[in-house]
């Protein structure tokens, strides 16, 4: 049956404007009409059902570009070695506390493979719905190679791994993204500099060489698809872009010449803060090994600079959380970490819009218009003035629709 929202507030993040007094026709899931105050719903001519928005604010959906939705402990190794459907049935309760958050598409980067990505899209999984690139692509002594110094065999680590594997040289690289590509990738992902929950790199090594590089590149681009970076220095993040990626995660400790070639190739910028935050005061109860916890403040203490540097160059941003075990809670506080340098409406876009030009769905999600898919949002409080109430999703957040259908809804009868 097709869907009538009626008396809505809607929120147009392009313009960031409010339309007042709109109705939105939707049907198999996807936005028909979006009308200004219509006399008579049944002017429409069919059977609708009609949902009253009582003068509340209409939104998309909101989009996390960056999570790891399998990750339901900080430490890592200890998923590797957990039973798979153990780390399923977490990771479902991971993904219905993202949807009950508002955020009704994830991108993961790094774990989420096609058969957890068909259980959400079948409601076998309450969640939103995930864009994945399955595993991470890591060089051996990378940041997604997660063996101690004592441990040398890497063929039980690949065996056990869910989030990267490991390819050295440039065939290795090409049949690596050609097996992910397989599986249903939408993105390849490379670690590109060391990290801050690998035991055995530092954060300013510089990973890959450049013609693995290049060569995971063009295996994206041959199959339409594109390259994201865990990338946190300028050295890195620079080579990434000159070299072709499209998405920089992270990106701490830019530079001048960081943004400049962000620019120049429209390139996308996905800062994480929010998990650092956690890291440093969670990190270690949520499993975190002690042994990492000196290089999260390397991180730290310059990633609202980059952001605050990127934001007023113009850059293209994303959000992202990027967030592990029971600091996945903490996914909305991102929004006031940026509120320390970002206006509402760009804070948005880079959670809606911004997120879905990332991914290649621009109109399709992010967005309220014709066409674009029905996942939408009613709230209490405008968040173009005060993005904070983003975060008290229990009141604040009255109706979460997912490809038009509703998975919450507290509007008074």
């Amino acid at each position: 049956m097709a869907q009538l929202i009626t008396n809505a507030r809607v929120l147009d993040l392009k313009s960031g404007k409010l339309l007042e007094n709109h109705s939105l026709l939707i049907d198999k899931g996807i936005i028909q009409r979006l009308i200004p105050a219509p006399d008579k719903p049944d002017s429409f001519g069919a059977e609708l059902d009609i949902l009253d928005a009582q003068n509340q604010i209409l939104m998309p959906g909101l989009i996390d570009a960056h999570v790891h939705v399998m990750a339901w402990t900080a430490d890592v190794r200890q998923i590797s070695r957990t039973s798979p459907f153990y780390t399923a049935a977490k990771a479902g309760e991971i993904l219905e506390a993202m949807l009950m958050r508002g955020f009704t598409t994830v991108r993961d980067v790094g774990g989420a493979d096609y058969g957890i990505a068909r259980a959400v899209d079948e409601d076998a999984l309450k969640g939103p719905r995930i864009v994945f690139g399955g595993l991470a692509l890591s060089q051996t002594g990378g940041h997604g190679d997660m063996r101690g110094q004592g441990e040398l065999n890497p063929e039980l680590f690949e065996s056990q791994s869910i989030f990267s594997r490991l390819c050295d040289g440039v065939a290795e690289v090409q049949r690596a993204c050609r097996d992910e590509i397989r599986r249903g990738a939408r993105h390849i992902k490379l670690m590109l500099s060391g990290g801050v929950a690998s035991l055995t790199d530092r954060i300013d090594n510089v990973q890959f060489a450049s013609d693995e590089l290049r060569a995971a590149v063009e295996e994206a681009e041959n199959a339409g698809l594109y390259v994201v970076a865990h990338s946190y220095t300028a050295k890195t993040v620079n080579r990434a872009i000159k070299a072709g990626v499209r998405s920089l995660e992270h990106c701490n400790l830019i530079d001048e010449e960081s943004i400049d070639l962000l620019l120049k190739h429209n390139a996308f910028m996905v800062p994480t803060l929010v998990t650092y935050e956690m890291l440093a005061t969670e990190g270690v109860a949520s499993g975190l090994p002690a042994s990492v916890v000196p290089k999260i403040e390397l991180v730290r203490k310059d990633g609202l600079k980059a952001l605050e540097l990127a934001h007023k160059a113009g850059v293209n941003l994303a959000y992202g959380t990027d967030l592990l075990g029971a600091m996945h809670r903490h996914q909305l506080k991102e929004f006031s970490i940026r509120a320390q340098v970002q206006d509402a409406l760009a804070i948005l876009q880079a959670a809606t819009i911004n997120a879905a030009d990332l991914m290649n769905e621009t109109g399709e999600s992010g967005i309220i218009k014709e066409g674009a898919r029905a996942d939408l949002l009613i709230v209490k409080e405008n968040p173009l003035e005060r993005i904070q109430s983003l975060e008290s999703p229990e009141s604040n957040l009255k109706l979460i629709m997912k490809a038009g259908k509703i998975y919450k809804n507290s509007l008074a009868a």
